[in-house]
């Protein structure tokens, strides 16, 4: 059958419904299932509609949507979309995560132009394939700011900061223009480098360019400058911006609150003009931060008197400051405000309702929250809830939970390793600890860090076991920090072995001569054995060599 022509009657009225479909509260797959009923009756509708169509898409990552969006364009004689669909299926791929399919329509499109080499560009870099975005940058017959933007971004965004400066310092000395995402992509460099005088130079390329009014960009300053430390310079900042938003107040907010200035952050909420959740969160946030739990929540139940409706992060907020001031009050009425209002806790929130059931004294509570979730798949899930168990001594369960955890198809990381160490190291399972301690690298392909060793030292030091400790030390792999420190002199202590301790030390003071340490339990060992001229040796020793004494070593 063939199409009419987009000026036909019965076109315009299915261009009606569809419209009608998008712009009133129904949803998305109505508006896409009315294609299929518009192709049998032989309707093919204007590029425009299927665009805006492909948008929401893309805005919402409805994959099935857009999928049938573009088998539609290939039942109705679009195998080869134009340009202006291409784009928008190109987008509409890489939203939702299937850059195999952006990268096919983008092979077959048989004229492209800029904006076309800049979705698929900035469709690589979000998804932080770098190697990728690379490629097709230099493969790009013409570049602008938009190009040079993506690239900055994705570095950015994948942690490679040195690459992210060097491309926009090449960008800067190119005459290809700039917008304020030029500048926003650069700042986002400076707020994770923590880099006070690359904030600096920034702010003063923007003032020179006049973007400073711009309040995203204002706002990133601020930002920049709280996470710098320079709380004066970002209120200084914030003060003299002509528009401000809630987005900067909170932005100030949270950097007095970072810094521990919980009365300036207070103060600074109370004179916000309109507030909104992240405000109330970021300022509850503080407060557990700071140690603060008390006044967190009686944020938090000023938030829901002033009928401000709280976002996940907030429940996750609020169950932690419960959890760190043992609160299981005010831990069951958050949980039950959830239940209430039938807001379905995502998989973070749900770990730390556990979590705060388990450190407020209620496990059984605990294991009934976890027994509870259909999906648990998630490993924190697991690793909380063994946590929990190795925390009140429950070796055997917590080893028990391990092995159904495996059974469930879930892979054990190195979080896992350590509560299942303690826990074995709480209850006395040496051997078992030590089997599990061989499987992490031959079976699970987690390799071992000082914390695990930390772990293991405390599990052979509650039976005595650390029998040989040059020859244990030896098979640490990893550079030793104040864990396996403290749990080494610990251990030797504990049993009152001075030959092994005098073993350990020695090599200790070979392995890191400037830690104080070695040195302190060498020295109490020689104390013990009443041989004062060693001790003043080595009191000598720790002169000569300049070792700073730290006191929380003991």
């Amino acid at each position: 059958m063939p199409m009419p022509s987009p000026s036909s009657p019965t076109l315009k009225s299915s261009n009606l419904c569809i419209v009608k479909h998008l712009l009133s509260n129904s949803s998305l797959s109505e508006a896409v299932s009315s294609l299929d009923l518009l192709r049998l009756k032989g309707i093919r509708l204007p590029s425009r509609v299927l665009a805006t169509l492909l948008r929401h898409c893309s805005k919402t990552r409805s994959y099935r949507e857009g999928k049938l969006i573009h088998l539609h364009l290939k039942l109705t004689g679009f195998k080869c979309p134009p340009m202006l669909l291409a784009n928008h299926l190109i987008s509409m791929y890489f939203s939702c995560g299937d850059f195999v399919q952006a990268h096919k329509v983008f092979d077959k499109m048989e004229v492209r132009n800029l904006y076309t080499w800049n979705n698929m560009l900035s469709g690589y870099a979000k998804l932080g394939m770098i190697k990728q975005a690379r490629s097709f940058f230099y493969r790009m017959p013409h570049k602008d700011y938009v190009s040079w933007n993506a690239m900055v971004v994705g570095y950015a965004h994948s942690g490679r900061f040195a690459e992210a400066m060097k491309f926009y310092q090449q960008f800067r000395r190119l005459s290809v223009g700039y917008n304020e995402f030029s500048f926003a992509s650069v700042l986002i460099v400076s707020v994770k480098l923590k880099e006070f005088e690359l904030c600096r130079q920034i702010h003063g390329q923007i003032l020179v360019v006049g973007f400073s009014s711009n309040v995203v960009i204002s706002s990133l300053i601020v930002d920049a400058y709280a996470k710098c430390g320079k709380m004066e310079d970002a209120r200084r900042l914030f003060d003299d911006m002509p528009v401000r938003d809630v987005r900067a107040w909170t932005t100030l907010v949270s950097g007095y609150a970072t810094w521990g200035d919980m009365e300036s952050g207070a103060e600074l909420f109370s004179q916000m003009p309109k507030s909104n959740s992240c405000s109330w969160t970021y300022l509850i946030r503080g407060y557990t931060r700071n140690g603060m739990g008390h006044e967190a929540l009686g944020v938090f139940r000023e938030m829901i008197k002033q009928q401000v409706r709280p976002d996940q992060f907030t429940f996750n907020i609020c169950l932690f400051a419960c959890a760190t001031i043992a609160s299981l009050k005010h831990g069951k009425q958050i949980h039950a405000f959830l239940v209430r209002n039938n807001i379905k806790p995502n998989a973070i929130v749900v770990c730390t309702i556990v979590d705060m059931y388990s450190k407020c004294g209620s496990l059984e509570t605990a294991m009934r929250v976890f027994n509870f979730v259909g999906n648990k798949q998630d490993v924190v899930l697991w690793n909380t809830m063994i946590s929990a168990l190795a925390h009140y001594g429950y070796g055997i369960e917590a080893i028990m939970m391990l092995n159904n955890m495996l059974r469930s198809g879930v892979k054990p990381n190195k979080t896992t390793f350590v509560g299942i160490l303690n826990a074995c190291s709480h209850s006395g399972l040496v051997q078992e600890g030590l089997q599990l301690f061989k499987s992490m690298t031959n079976e699970h392909g987690v390799v071992p860090d000082q914390e695990h060793y930390a772990c293991l030292t405390d599990l052979l030091g509650q039976d005595g076991c650390f029998n040989e400790p040059g020859k244990d030390l030896q098979m640490m792999d990893c550079k030793l920090g104040d864990h396996v420190w403290n749990s080494l002199i610990g251990v030797c202590r504990m049993h009152g072995n001075i030959d092994h301790g005098r073993e350990v030390a020695v090599f200790l003071i070979k392995l890191q001569p400037q830690s104080s340490a070695a040195y302190q339990l060498l020295s109490s060992i020689y104390a013990a054995l009443g041989k004062w001229e060693l001790v003043e040796k080595i009191r000598h020793i720790l002169d000569e060599r300049q070792v700073r004494k730290h006191q929380a070593i003991s």
